[in-house]
């Protein structure tokens, strides 16, 4: 008989231990963001440099968990989550991580820096777009004692306020998008056009990462009617 392969039997201890593990990678990801962001607009490229190599390090981390879930997620679950909800769930999440890693990119690759106006704005949405995966994080979590308990009143209660958490840090960070592009926009006319360009790609990028993040947060309540 072939041995059962160590990733699978952490599935039949708790199928929703790997999922969990590739979202604390993913928010890792997006955390190292931050860092990286101060560094270049302070113009110093070797240390973001290096702060880039991170994010692409956990990016790849966060990667071949996503690959592992797929592969060794059993076909039968006996669990009341069906097996292509938990799919797409790990699917979602790995968005976040993608976006994460091309604005490192992106920004390492053109010595990308915000005008100095709106440096503290780009800091601030930044740091909105990483507490919203982190509240996807803790959500994600959460998912194992409601499954202990057979998803009791109290206990999808619990989860569904920390996915309500997730829509209002979510929302923050659209009105912090909205703002920091009111006021990039006001210095549209002294930048070169092509900058200009990029600098609301990163924008929409970073904005994605929050978006993927009250997706998350959306898939977690499929789990839960079901």
């Amino acid at each position: 008989m072939a041995p059962r392969n160590p990733f699978t039997n952490l599935f039949v201890k708790s199928p929703m231990g790997p999922l969990q593990d590739h979202m604390s990678k993913v928010h890792a990801t997006t955390r190292a963001l931050v860092p990286f962001l101060k560094a270049a607009q302070k113009g110093d490229w070797e240390m973001a440099k290096t702060l880039q190599k991170e994010v692409v390090k956990l990016e790849h981390e966060a990667d071949k968990q996503k690959r592992a879930v797929r592969r060794h997620l059993p076909k039968s679950l006996f669990m009341p989550v069906s097996r292509s909800d938990l799919l797409e769930l790990v699917s979602v999440q790995d968005h976040i991580a993608n976006a994460s890693k091309d604005v490192a990119g992106l920004m390492l690759g053109r010595k990308m820096a915000f005008p100095e106006k709106v440096s503290q704005d780009l800091l601030d949405y930044a740091e909105a777009s990483v507490d919203t995966t982190k509240q996807a994080m803790i959500a994600v979590q959460g998912i194992d004692s409601l499954l202990e308990v057979g998803f009791s009143s109290r206990e999808v209660s619990s989860v569904e306020d920390k996915i309500g958490e997730i829509n209002t840090l979510e929302h923050r960070t659209d009105k912090l998008q909205i703002k920091l592009r009111a006021r990039l926009f006001k210095l549209e006319n002294d930048l070169p056009p092509v900058e200009v360009m990029f600098l609301y790609q990163i924008i929409d990028w970073l904005g994605s990462i929050a978006d993927h993040a009250e997706k998350v947060g959306s898939r977690l309540q499929v789990l839960i009617v079901l």
